[in-house]
C-alpha cells in the first residue's frame, strides 16, 4: 500500500518526466547536488534534472532505482527484498554508503527502527552508519529536525486538503498527505528507538589463543542482550598490564562477517592481556577480558629449539637433480633420442589440435600385456580418440604381472612429466638390457613419450592409486587429469561419459570383463577419487589417526574416501599453532604412566586444549568405529607437530605399538565403517606432496 502511495505522488507532475516513487526517493534524487545534506522538504516538489545526455540519464536512472529500492525495502522492513537487492547488486551499484539528502544511510534506518535482521544483512554487505552523526547530540538533533519538519509538512498538506474544493489537485494532495503521515510516523519511530536504546553489553565468549611466535588471536561472540540496539563495530585492546595502563594498541573491527582479530608484531615470550568491547549508536559498552586473561606469543618448536623438518629440502633436492643432470650430460652412455623418421605420415603436434589422427598408434583392444591409458575430463565429458576410444598405448606386450615396485616407480615419474626425455636418455637400451627391471622401466618411459607425442600434452596428470587388471593378463596403468579451460580444440572429441559407457561394445563377458571394460564401468569412481584427492583442508589444528596394514609387497594406510590425500581426522580448532606452553603440557602428559593425567588449571590455554582434545578424541573414535574404552591405550605422537604449509597442522593419535600396523592374516576387531579405503603408503606420500 505504501509503495502505491509513493508512486501516486508523480501524478502531480504529469507533464514532466517520470519522477521518483516516494517523497523520500525524490529527495534522494538530488543528494549529489550539494556536498552537504539538507533537511528540507522543498525538493519534494521539484522535477528531474534536465540537460543530461540520454546515456547518462539511463545510467543515473539505473543506479537511482536500485538505491531507491533498497531504501524503500529498509523503510518497509522487507527483509526478503533487502537480501534480494544485496545479492543482485554490488555495494557500489546500490550506493550503499552514500548518505541521502536527509543525511541517512540504509543502516541508520535499520538500527534506529531496531530491525536487527536487516541491520545484520547490511553489515554483512559492508554497510556503515552515516558520518554526519559525530555525537549523540548531533544524532538526537537531526532526528528531532526530521520529525518536526515532517510534522510541519503534514499540517500544511492537511490545511490544503481541508480548504480546497474537491478536484484532481485535491486528490493528489490527499495522497501526498497520506505519504507524509506515514513518513512522520517512521521518523517518530526512529527517534523513539534512539531514545530508548542503551549502550551494548560486553561481547561473550572472548577467547585468546597464541597464533605464532609474534601474534595472538582473539575470537568473540555478540553480546547476549536483546534489548540494546544493534552492534555495528567492536574494539580490541591489548596491553602488557592487566589494568590496561598503558594500552599498547587497539583496533576497531567494522567488518562483522567473522568475529576474530589477529594482533601481530608482538614480542615472543611476553604476556599480553586483551579485552573486547562493542559499539552501537549509543556508544561503546563495557570491555570484556579474554579467557585466558593473557597469552604469550610462542611456537612449539621453541620448546627444544627444533628447526622445521622440511627447511631447505626442496632446494637441496633441486640442487641434487641439477648435479645428476650435469654428470649425465658428459656420460659416455648418454645418447640422444633418435628423431622420428621423416616418412612418418603425421607429425608430432605440440597442441591438442592434432590429437588422434587416423594414423596414430592408440590401441583399440588389449592383448595380454602392460598398457598406459590417459583420461582427460571436463565436467561430465571425457576426451576420446577419433574412434571414440580412451587413449591407450602399449608399454610391454610380454609383461603380465606388474610388480608393485615398478608401479610405485612409475608414480614417482609422474611428478616429473616434463623430464621424461632426459630420463630416457639416462636409461638407454644398452643399460636396460642387463636388467629386466630396467627394461620394464625403460619401456614405461617410451610409452610415456609416445603418449606425449600423440596427445601433444606433457602433463598426463595423477596416477590412479592401483592399476586395473583382468583375468586375461592385461594390466592398465591409469592417469587422470581435469581440463578446466574453456578452450576449444580442433579434431578432438569430447564425449559424455554416460554415452561412452553405453555406446562401447564390450568384447568380454560380464563374468570376466577386460581391463578396458572394467575401467569404463568404474570411471566415475576414479574421477571422483581424483577430484577429492586435490581438495585441501581449511586452516586449523587437526587430530589424525594413523593406522597401517601390511601385505607381502607393500604397506597401506587407512584414509577417508572424501579426502584420500589426508589421514583419518577431525578438526580440533581453527588456530593451527601449538604454543610452547601447550606443547610442554603435552610432553608432560606423554611422559606420565597414567592414561589420563590430571586436568590442567582452569582459564589457561592448556586447559582449553585439554577440553578440545577430549571432544576431538571422542569424535575420532566414533568416526573410525573404535569403542571409546579402547582409546585408553592410545597415545599422542609427542615427537613433533606435523605442519602443512603453515596453515594446517596435525597431532597424531596412535594405537598401541602392536596395533599400529596390522600384519597379514591378523584379525582387526574394529573395522571402520564405509567411507574409508587403504592406499599404498608411497602413493599416500605422493598425494600429500601434491
Amino acid at each position: 500500500k505504501m509503495t502505491q502511495q509513493m508512486r501516486d505522488l508523480q501524478l502531480a507532475q504529469a507533464r514532466k518526466p517520470p519522477g521518483p516513487s516516494s517523497p523520500n526517493a525524490a529527495k534522494r534524487l538530488y543528494r549529489n547536488l550539494s556536498g552537504k545534506f539538507r533537511v528540507n522538504y522543498t525538493s519534494f516538489d521539484e522535477g528531474s534534472l534536465a540537460g543530461r545526455g540520454e546515456k547518462e540519464k539511463l545510467r543515473k536512472s539505473y543506479l537511482f532505482q536500485s538505491n531507491a529500492a533498497l531504501f524503500e525495502a529498509v523503510e518497509l522492513q522487507d527483509l526478503d527484498r533487502v537480501q534480494e537487492l544485496l545479492k543482485q547488486y554490488s555495494p557500489e551499484e546500490l550506493d550503499l554508503n552514500t548518505p541521502n539528502s536527509e543525511g541517512l544511510l540504509p543502516l541508520d534506518i535499520a538500527i534506529m527502527t531496531n530491525n536487527a535482521p536487516i541491520a545484520r544483512a547490511l553489515l554483512q554487505a559492508g554497510g556503515k552508519e552515516s558520518p554526519h552523526f559525530v555525537s549523540l547530540e548531533s544524532r538526537s538533533l537531526h532526528l528531532s529536525t526530521l520529525v518536526r519538519e515532517a510534522e510541519q509538512r503534514v499540517n500544511e498538506l492537511m490545511a490544503q486538503v481541508v480548504n480546497e474544493a474537491p478536484n484532481t489537485d485535491c486528490s493528489e494532495k490527499e495522497k501526498q498527505l497520506k505519504a507524509w503521515e506515514w513518513r512522520y510516523r517512521l521518523y517518530k519511530r526512529m527517534k523513539a528507538g534512539f531514545e530508548h536504546a542503551r549502550v551494548p553489553d560486553a561481547p561473550t565468549n572472548v577467547h585468546l589463543s597464541v597464533a605464532s611466535s609474534s601474534s595472538v588471536q582473539v575470537t568473540f561472540w555478540e553480546p547476549l542482550s536483546v534489548n540494546s540496539a544493534v552492534v555495528t563495530k567492536y574494539k580490541v585492546e591489548w596491553s602488557c598490564s592487566p589494568t590496561f595502563s598503558p594500552c599498547l594498541g587497539e583496533a576497531v573491527i567494522d567488518k562483522l562477517k567473522n568475529l576474530h582479530f589477529t594482533i601481530r608484531g608482538l614480542v615472543s615470550g611476553t604476556a599480553y592481556y586483551v579485552q573486547v568491547s562493542a559499539y552501537n549508536m549509543k556508544g561503546w559498552g563495557p570491555p570484556q577480558a579474554s579467557v585466558p586473561p593473557f597469552a604469550i606469543p610462542s611456537n612449539w618448536r621453541e620448546y627444544d629449539g627444533r628447526a622445521p623438518r622440511r627447511r631447505g629440502q626442496a632446494e637441496a633436492l633441486d640442487h641434487l637433480l641439477g648435479q645428476v643432470k650435469t654428470v649425465h650430460q658428459h656420460c659416455v652412455c648418454h645418447e640422444p633420442c633418435k628423431s622420428q623418421p621423416q616418412s612418418r605420415k603425421h607429425s608430432v603436434s605440440k597442441s591438442l589440435k592434432h590429437l588422434f589422427h587416423p594414423g596414430s598408434k592408440f590401441l583399440k583392444t588389449l592383448k595380454r600385456g602392460l598398457y598406459l591409458t590417459a583420461i582427460f575430463y571436463k565436467d561430465d565429458n571425457i576426451l576420446v580418440t577419433h574412434e571414440d576410444q580412451i587413449p591407450v598405448v602399449e608399454i610391454d606386450d610380454t609383461y603380465s604381472c606388474l610388480l608393485m615396485q615398478d608401479f610405485l616407480w612409475f608414480t614417482k615419474v609422474s611428478c616429473m612429466w616434463d623430464e621424461i626425455l632426459w630420463l630416457r636418455q639416462c636409461v638407454t637400451v644398452s643399460q636396460s638390457s642387463c636388467s629386466c627391471i630396467l627394461q620394464t622401466r625403460f619401456k614405461m618411459l617410451l610409452a610415456i613419450s609416445q603418449m606425449h607425442g600423440l596427445l601433444g600434452i606433457q602433463d598426463l596428470g595423477q596416477v590412479f592409486f592401483e592399476p586395473v587388471k583382468d583375468k586375461q593378463g592385461n594390466i592398465l596403468i591409469v592417469t587422470l587429469k581435469e581440463v578446466k579451460t574453456n578452450q576449444t580444440f580442433e579434431s578432438v572429441r569430447w564425449v559424455p561419459i554416460c554415452k561412452l559407457q553405453t555406446s562401447r561394445k564390450s568384447v568380454s563377458s560380464p563374468e570376466e570383463p577386460t581391463a578396458l571394460d572394467t575401467l569404463l564401468i568404474s570411471i566415475q569412481d576414479k574421477l571422483a577419487y581424483h577430484q577429492r584427492s586435490s581438495h585441501a583442508l581449511s586452516p586449523g589444528l587437526y587430530l589424525g589417526y594413523l593406522k597401517l596394514c601390511s601385505a607381502v609387497d607393500q604397506i597401506r594406510v587407512l584414509v577417508p574416501e572424501r579426502l584420500p590425500n589426508i589421514l583419518c581426522h577431525v578438526k580440533i580448532r581453527s588456530n593451527p599453532n601449538i604454543s610452547r606452553e601447550e606443547w610442554e603440557w603435552l610432553q608432560k602428559m606423554a611422559s606420565v604412566e597414567e592414561p589420563i593425567p590430571a586436568e590442567p588449571e582452569a582459564e589457561t590455554s592448556q586447559n582449553h586444549l585439554f577440553q578440545e582434545l577430549q571432544v576431538a578424541i571422542k569424535e575420532l573414535m566414533t568416526l573410525v568405529n573404535i569403542p571409546l574404552q579402547e582409546a585408553k591405550d592410545f597415545r599422542l605422537y609427542s615427537q613433533e607437530v606435523l605442519d602443512f604449509g603453515g596453515q594446517v597442522s596435525f597431532l597424531l593419535l596412535l594405537p598401541p605399538s602392536d596395533d599400529v600396523c596390522t600384519a597379514p592374516g591378523q584379525n582387526n576387531p574394529y573395522t571402520p565403517r564405509s567411507g574409508f579405503l587403504t592406499l599404498p603408503l608411497q602413493i599416500f606420500e605422493l598425494g600429500e606432496e601434491r
